[in-house]
């Protein structure tokens, strides 16, 4: 049998199948990856936050110009209110002196009346009628035209329907010779003496619209916003555009602002979108309307829509360079990397690896060289940090202090200061004090059973206060006891959920027993209470982690089940909180450890 060339030599790739290779093999390269990666990314990402900023500056544009129109509607209410404020006291004014005048036609209220005239430039006329409306007294020089039909006119027909001020719309001022002047009247029906006789009538005083024109003139919301004024009735009291709405050839949709009497809406009524705000004159009821158009804003997001086409594009092209040249920073040296340790991996593990290039690609090859000899130190330095750190936190939530229990504390002092019960304010604050101290004790984590007993004495006095008397306590303790050794903070969580949860929620006055008894060398300490009780399910889950201890919000943020835990912890798996409880009954929370008279001190922290 013949064998050809190629049985005994392999064949090589074909010129066609060699470049496909290096293709493929540039394509999968990690410059080439992270180029497109962090182009990719840059780019999705720079076209999310222009989108999001797009909408957020929009939204915000919009915001801010309806925020910009209510405050400039607001401080025309607010100029508008101190105005009408001002003419009421010169009404009042007007009227103490008119109605405690010996006599409305005497010289010297005419001289009043012609000094009160005089002290504000838009004061037109001042004058009393009588109900029939016959002319009584006025400003002095003012003459009665004929014909005026005073009768029929709003401010006549007001004064007579309310006791109180009424505050007419703007009109002209017939009434007297020589004077047509745009004005605001106000009106009321008063009582002055006249020949020694009590008589009633009406007082009159009107003042220039003129000011309240220019108040009004003056509101600017955009290039074609402006503002107007209604009355209670709906009628315009002031428009700028006033001489179109008179010729119907420009129409104001008064029916949504009538309805409230401080709104801000988006009206499309007239056939453009615009922004109406609405505040009101609380003296005269009047209306004040802002309106802004919304093209103006819609102006400002084009605007930022191109900025943000261009501003995207920019962006774009330098991403891509900046990737173009990191990626050719960062690919140079790792395939250096690569290359060693191919090397490492073919003979000896303890070859060292040293490759030049970028900081992080030295400290990895630095990081390679100390990881074998290091991973057996590590093992044993996170067995030693996993119990320090278990301990740490135990300790950390023994020194728990809840914030809500010191604010709800500082408020029931206020109040009790505020009743002025300074004996409870002082009993109060002396207990607070004192419970703070203990539970710092000068960063101690081991204090005594007496200083443990007194800490939470003093923590139910002041709960006393804040349930108002709602339960009482008694503590018992042995004298041998009191001087033996505890960790502390571990009565206060117990305590706490037999208020919380126990006490709390009792119709009945509620009692908590405090026992400390020695017992073969051990302490054991009870707390009951004759609250509502625990059912077998939740005994059974309180340890466990099943139900969390301590009201959400409201403990000490030490619960129950921490407080086994840390007993557990010092002195044994052995020792810890046992719980016996029955419903509508209460609860008995036994809690056992060794006794110690003397132990090392350890010290969580300094005291502050």
């Amino acid at each position: 049998m013949n064998k050809s060339k190629a049985d005994f030599f392999p064949l090589r790739p074909q010129p066609g199948q060699r470049g496909r290779m290096r293709l493929s093999a540039k394509l999968r390269s990690i410059q080439l990856i992270i180029t497109l990666s962090f182009t990719t990314v840059a780019v999705l990402v720079a076209v999310i936050v222009g989108f999001m900023l797009y909408n957020k500056f929009a939204k915000t544009a919009e915001e801010n110009a309806n925020l910009n129109m209510q405050q400039i509607i607001e401080q025309v209410n607010y100029n508008l209110e101190l105005y009408v404020k001002g003419m009421g006291n010169i009404f009042d004014t007007a009227e103490k002196q008119i109605t405690t005048s010996a006599s409305i036609d005497s010289p010297l209220l005419n001289e009043r009346m012609d000094t009160l005239m005089s002290s504000r430039e838009d004061l037109v006329s001042v004058a009393v009628f009588t109900p029939q409306g016959q002319y009584v007294v006025g400003t002095p020089g003012q003459q009665m035209r004929l014909n005026t039909q005073l009768q029929s006119q709003s401010w006549f027909t007001s004064a007579q329907k309310s006791p109180d001020i009424s505050y007419s719309a703007p009109h002209i001022q017939n009434l007297f010779k020589g004077k047509y002047t745009w004005v605001v009247s106000i009106s009321k029906m008063i009582q002055y003496k006249q020949d020694g006789e009590l008589k009633s009538g009406i007082l009159l005083i009107d003042f220039n619209f003129r000011t309240i024109d220019q108040l009004s003139r003056q509101v600017k919301l955009g290039k074609r916003g402006y503002a107007y004024i209604l009355d209670p009735l709906g009628n315009i009291v002031y428009h700028p555009q006033q001489q179109l709405i008179y010729a119907g050839l420009k129409y104001e949709n008064v029916e949504p602002v009538l309805e409230y009497a401080y709104r801000s809406y988006l009206d499309e009524s007239t056939g453009e979108k615009r922004f109406i705000t609405v505040r009101t004159v609380e003296e005269t009821g009047w209306k004040i309307v802002g309106v802004a158009y919304y093209d103006e804003i819609v102006t400002t997001k084009r605007d930022l829509n191109q900025f943000l086409i261009w501003f995207l594009a920019v962006v774009i092209l330098c991403v891509i360079a900046v990737s173009v040249f990191l990626s050719w920073l960062i690919a140079g040296p790792i395939r250096k990397l690569e290359r060693t340790v191919k090397l490492v991996g073919e003979g000896d593990l303890n070859t060292p690896i040293n490759v030049s290039g970028a900081y992080e690609v030295e400290q990895l090859s630095r990081r390679f060289n100390l990881m074998l000899q290091r991973i057996r130190q590590l093992m044993d330095q996170i067995i030693y940090e996993q119990e320090t750190k278990r301990k740490g936190e135990l300790e950390v939530l023994q020194s728990q202090i809840n914030p809500h229990f010191l604010y709800n504390t500082l408020n029931s002092v206020v109040r009790l200061a505020e009743r002025g019960k300074n004996d409870e304010v002082i009993t109060m604050i002396q207990s607070l004090s004192k419970f703070f101290r203990i539970s710092l004790s000068k960063g101690n984590n081991i204090i005594t059973v007496q200083e443990e007993l007194d800490h939470i004495r003093h923590y139910l006095v002041i709960q006393s206060f804040r349930f108002k008397n709602k339960f009482r306590f008694e503590i018992k303790a042995q004298d041998e006891v009191l001087q033996l050794q505890t960790i502390k903070l571990i009565l206060q969580p117990i305590v706490e959920n037999a208020l919380y949860h126990g006490i709390e929620m009792s119709p009945d006055e509620g009692l908590v027993l405090i026992t400390a008894e020695l017992q073969q060398d051990l302490i054991v300490i009870k707390v009951s209470d004759n609250g509502i009780g625990m059912s077998k399910e939740i005994l059974n889950t309180l340890l466990s982690g099943g139900v969390k201890s301590g009201k959400t919000g409201g403990g000490s943020g030490v619960g129950v089940r921490n407080v086994n835990e840390r007993i557990s912890l010092y002195y044994g798996r052995e020792f810890g909180l046992t719980f016996e409880s029955e419903l509508e009954e209460g609860t008995i929370v036994t809690i056992v450890f060794p006794a110690l008279s003397s132990s090392p001190v350890e010290k969580g922290g300094e005291e502050s």
